[in-house]
């Protein structure tokens, strides 16, 4: 026998689920019964797919078994089985890296945190919660060893060499004393149609059965009542998908969910749809009520299952659907793939292109009826999955403008965000250009950025983009139909020539102060020149476009590169009809335009989000200014 220390993450896991995790107990039946249906998944393929797995035997089935003298629960599958390794692998470590997300979003709500089973790959682990010692029998397919693993999850494991009649996996555990609910038959039945009914395995279980006591003609007891145990189906056992949605229950439709999703909480929304023609196939997919706690990572788990034929084929396969769709929970069924289709063939096969392009065509469709008829709903969707879905704008070029149809922005003139088809009623329909500012700041400093102020006074609405992604995306989208998309800073508004001539007269006013506040700033600044843009604001910072640098930047931005390059420094634009900028002129006080052009300056990066590289030279300079003005 031989002593094991389990992984540092799956020892903080067990600690969790045996002392802090007493919410939703019943949960790790679901997730128990889920693993056993994904063991008899991949043995199901491997005898269909695999040359070395041609001899086995397949007969689908999980068995619960309580025994309440010993108090123990069993559940037995006849799946792949595991070996020694797969049982270090598997029990004694979590090789998700993803998992150390479980920890971290750990907030102390039971609730909450139960629901987090299951998602990140922890679900065997569960059983701690209900269990003072647990004991793994399982014997891999094609194997002749069968081994046993047991634990009583105080941070060590044993495995050791016994012996199994065939191959698949038994998890008997020992129940704790205020856990002896989950010995009665009724109750575990009643999990099982919660969870797991559409588990597309027969779920087998004894029941107790009442015989009544036989009676002659005249009603004499010839031999008295009894209970016999009788072995029972207590699931339906078909694939939820392969059902007429005319014939499915809302309810089953959301058991359904619980099981594949590894949530108790609701869905959203959901899209069943069956495909016949050329290709046929079905597709069942439903969007959660709230994001996923890995969906910004780059290891997150994608919630679709493929099936051929009903036949599990992955749900490992990011391919299947576009990232932007990762929050999507759900199945592709096709009769029309290989069943030995490998991930290469996967991601390069016409017939799953064709599934997946329609597939997302769907989901769009869907989503643009929720937005019209169900707002409240897509106030919520968009809420938790507005900013990956956003991300489609970026990469599939194809769908961009359904997807812009979808996106619910801010903008200047609204206190709340509004859908982009509202938005484009207030566009001026002569000049079709919508104008945005991106920034990565707070909406609020945004909106009161001074680059919007010749908007403001023209009453002109734009769409203000706070996010980070925003900053990537948006320089990439040029046009929608027939509007193009301008920034901020390159809209032009029309000026008669009298108001030309005006400016370049005030414009040469300020030549003299033009140059003290370049010669202040230095190279902290490419130049320094007058706009007639400002309204309320002295300053604001201006990119110069034409710059390699500004171009190079954004092109390694929009391939999704970083880049160490240092941002080419910025024009500083000044407001000639401030008053601050007007006594700046005037003033022959070399200092104090010194420290107003640093000042200035910084102000105008804090507007743009900017971070100042020299906090305590801004605070003492705006102490020297406000000193003199006292």
């Amino acid at each position: 026998m031989a002593k094991h220390q389990f992984q540092t993450e799956a020892n903080q896991i067990l600690n969790l689920m045996i002392h802090s995790l007493y919410s939703n107990k019943e949960i790790f039946i679901r997730e128990l019964v889920s693993n056993a249906s994904d063991a008899l998944d991949k043995l199901n393929m491997l005898v269909l797919t695999d040359d070395a797995y041609k001899g086995v035997e397949f007969s689908p089935k999980i068995d619960i078994a309580a025994d309440k003298d010993a108090k123990t629960l069993t559940i037995k599958d006849s799946g792949i089985g595991m070996n020694e390794q797969d049982l270090m692998n598997n029990l004694g470590t979590i090789a998700k890296s993803g998992t150390k997300a479980f920890l971290e979003q750990m907030t102390g709500d039971q609730k909450k945190d139960s629901n987090l089973i299951g998602q990140f790959g922890v679900g065997f682990y569960s059983c701690f919660m209900v269990a003072h010692s647990v004991e793994v029998i399982t014997k891999k397919a094609g194997e002749e060893q069968a081994y046993l693993w047991k634990s009583k999850g105080d941070g060590e494991f044993e495995i050791e060499k016994t012996t199994r009649d065939s191959h698949g996996t038994t998890i008997i555990m020992h129940l704790n004393d205020d856990d002896a609910e989950f010995l009665d038959s009724y109750r575990i039945e009643n999990i099982i149609k919660k969870y797991s009914n559409h588990i597309p395995f027969a779920i087998f279980m004894d029941k107790e059965k009442y015989i009544p006591a036989k009676k002659d003609d005249e009603g004499n007891e010839i031999e008295p009542s009894k209970n016999e145990i009788e072995n029972v189906q207590i699931n339906r056992a078909n694939a939820l998908w392969t059902i007429a949605k005319s014939e499915i229950k809302d309810e089953e439709y959301k058991d359904f969910y619980s099981s594949i999703a590894h949530s108790s909480e609701e869905p959203l929304v959901w899209m069943h749809n069956k495909a016949e023609g050329a290709i046929e196939y079905t597709t069942l997919f439903y969007i959660p009520s709230k994001a996923p706690m890995d969906i910004y990572r780059v290891d997150y788990q994608t919630g679709i299952k493929l099936y051929i034929n009903r036949v599990f084929i992955t749900d490992d396969e990011k391919e299947l659907m576009p990232t932007y769709m990762r929050f999507l929970r759900g199945v592709i069924d096709s009769k029309d793939l290989p069943l030995n289709v490998s991930r290469e063939i996967l991601q390069s096969n016409a017939v799953m292109a064709k599934i997946r392009n329609a597939s997302v065509k769907k989901v769009l469709s869907e989503l643009a009826k929720m937005a019209k008829n169900d707002k409240e709903n897509y106030e919520k969707f968009f809420k938790e999955f507005g900013n990956v879905l956003k991300e489609g704008l970026y990469s599939d070029y194809g769908n961009r403008e359904k997807i812009l149809e979808l996106m619910k922005f801010n903008t200047l003139k609204s206190d709340e965000t509004v859908m982009f088809e509202d938005f484009l009623k207030n566009v001026d329909e002569e000049k079709k250009e919508i104008y945005y500012i991106t920034g990565k700041t707070s909406l609020s400093m945004l909106k009161n950025s001074p680059a919007l102020e010749r908007f403001k006074s023209r009453s002109i609405d734009v769409l203000v983009l706070n996010e980070e992604i925003d900053t990537i995306i948006f320089p990439m989208i040029t046009e929608y139909k027939e509007y193009k998309f301008v920034h901020v800073s390159d809209a032009k508004f029309g000026e008669s020539e009298d108001e030309k001539k005006a400016e370049e007269e005030s414009a040469k006013e300020f030549e003299g102060l033009v140059k003290e506040l370049k010669d202040s700033l230095g190279d902290s600044v490419k130049s320094v020149e007058v706009t007639f843009d400002l309204v309320e604001s002295p300053v604001k910072l201006k990119e110069d476009k034409e710059d390699p640098a500004y171009m190079m930047a954004q092109m390694m931005k929009q391939m999704g590169q970083s880049t160490t390059t240092p941002a080419p420094a910025p024009i500083l634009q000044i407001n000639p009809k401030h008053e601050l900028i007007l006594k700046l002129k005037n003033s022959s006080d070399q200092n104090l335009i010194s420290d107003a052009a640093h000042v200035l300056l910084d102000q105008a990066k804090l507007f743009e989000g900017v971070e100042l590289d020299d906090t305590a030279g801004f605070i003492a300079r705006l102490n020297r200014i406000i000193t003199k003005a006292v």
